[in-house]
């Protein structure tokens, strides 16, 4: 029996982090080995490894998607992979890990290094910082307009009565969370490029982007300049010992702040916020069929890898658009993102004889995360069967997105799911908008029921 401790991580901290922690497990009781998981989720770290935990381990496991400290197990053997990895087979990763990790005693600290590099060349680097800087946003966003959805829950125009509990949940969700959005998505896009002497230009820069009227794409260009500046900085500069002090808290902060102010000022921020205007405009007087294929886009988007990278990619996009108050791909997304385990869960009951026992048990829990937007809830049923259930759940999705945006409907609140939909005046056209996640989730049931083979023909009469 090895002992074993793991990481997991993604850059949302939401779903992945903890099935790819829960596949592990399941993974490690199933070969007879020992345990212990960290997970560096949205509510901080979880069930943290200490020294006597590392000390004790055979072998480390890094699940994860974003960057992960690993000074911590110098000296250990460590095998890095992706959560996606290690949802799709946790017995799998820890066999890899047992056969193939390994360090060099002599060379830790570089060997660490080296791993380290070899893990952040496997991704896409802007990708990964655009996603750091996106799941530093999430919280702020989904609390900001949960605020402001409750806000109108008082009606529509209670906000503008000065004094009054609207207002302050409008000046809440509106003019403080809001107004830091960008910001952050731009401060920490910075941070993951160049650590912390990035987090300042970063920040600048998209406060910047923001009051110019640059929105979220002047924040994430914001963000890139900063970083890459702030670290070419870091890396040219050379102060005499006796200055180097100077350096974290005067020279990078001050000249990469200036150099990246200044782009915004004078080159940048003009072009896109023109940029911004007109896809605002575009947006807000499309036409219905217009609407229809940017949602039916958008819908399949958000299923088609299940809270992956193209799955964030089309939420970044309508996050960032409700600093805009364009609140229709909001709504379009998170109904196509309940849809793939709406569909599933709706499924394993209407055709049972196409599911294991355990399957139709896991449909229970599909039933609940599609509920709550949580699209990675597809997952387990899209990895056993991918070439009929992702193209199943990706028409449910596309279907769900196109009726959603045809129907014109808006949403105020990012995240939620449909426990947000009974907050007065959070869902505009609420009505048709069940209707779309509805006919989202018929369709990929329909569709999943009908590609998959019978498993037990008896299961039918199982109470």
């Amino acid at each position: 029996m090895a002992k074993i401790v793991a990481v997991t991580a993604c850059p949302t901290g939401i779903a992945h982090t903890y099935m790819a922690a829960e596949s592990l497990k399941v993974g490690a009781q199933k070969l007879g080995h020992e345990i212990k998981i960290e997970t560096m989720g949205s509510a901080g770290v979880e069930n943290r490894l200490t020294d006597d935990d590392i000390s004790q381990a055979d072998v480390v496991i890094i699940a994860a998607d974003t960057n992960v400290d690993t000074d911590r197990f110098a000296g250990k053997p460590i095998y890095m992979t992706s959560t996606g990895l290690a949802i799709k087979d946790g017995a799998a990763v820890i066999n890899e890990a047992l056969s193939k990790a390994k360090v060099t005693v002599a060379k830790e600290v570089a060997k660490i290094e080296e791993i380290k590099a070899q893990r952040s060349a496997q991704r896409s680097g802007v990708y990964k910082h655009l996603m750091t800087g996106v799941s530093y946003i999430i919280p702020v966003v989904v609390a900001g307009g949960l605020c402001i959805a409750l806000s109108f829950a008082f009606g529509i125009h209670a906000a503008e009565q000065e004094g009054s509990l609207a207002a302050a949940l409008m000046r809440i969700g509106g003019g403080a969370a809001f107004a830091l959005m960008v910001p952050v998505l731009a401060g920490y896009i910075a941070y993951s490029i160049a650590d912390r002497p990035g987090l300042t230009p970063g920040l600048i820069g998209g406060m910047l982007a923001s009051q110019i009227g640059a929105g979220f794409l002047g924040g994430i260009i914001a963000g890139f300049i900063a970083g890459y500046v702030a670290l070419g900085l870091k890396k040219s500069i050379k102060l005499p010992k006796s200055l180097e002090g100077l350096m974290p808290v005067l020279v990078l902060p001050l000249i990469s702040s200036l150099i990246t102010g200044l782009l915004m000022i004078y080159v940048i921020g003009t072009p896109v916020k023109g940029i911004m205007d007109w896809l605002t405009f575009r947006l807000n007087t499309m036409s219905t069929t217009n609407a229809a294929i940017l949602g039916l886009a958008l819908g399949a988007m958000m299923a088609v890898d299940m809270g992956g990278p193209v799955n964030k990619v089309a939420y970044a996009f309508a996050v960032g658009l409700l600093g805009s108050n364009t609140f229709e791909p909001m709504a379009a997304v998170m109904a196509a993102g309940m849809t793939p385990p709406l569909g599933i869960a709706l499924s394993t009951f209407i055709a049972k004889n196409k599911y294991t026992k355990e399957e139709r048990e896991a449909g229970k829990a599909a039933l609940v995360l599609g509920m709550s937007f949580i699209t990675e809830g597809a997952i387990p049923f899209a990895a056993a069967d991918p070439l009929r259930v992702i193209p199943s759940i990706i028409a449910g999705s596309a279907v769900a997105g196109a009726l959603s945006m045809s129907f014109h409907c808006a949403l105020r609140a990012p995240h939620g799911g449909i426990f947000v939909l009974p907050i007065p005046n959070a869902v505009e056209n609420l009505g048709f908008y069940i209707i779309a996640i509805l006919a989202g989730s018929i369709v990929t049931a329909l569709l999943v029921s009908l590609l998959k083979p019978n498993k037990n023909v008896n299961v039918v009469n199982t109470k």
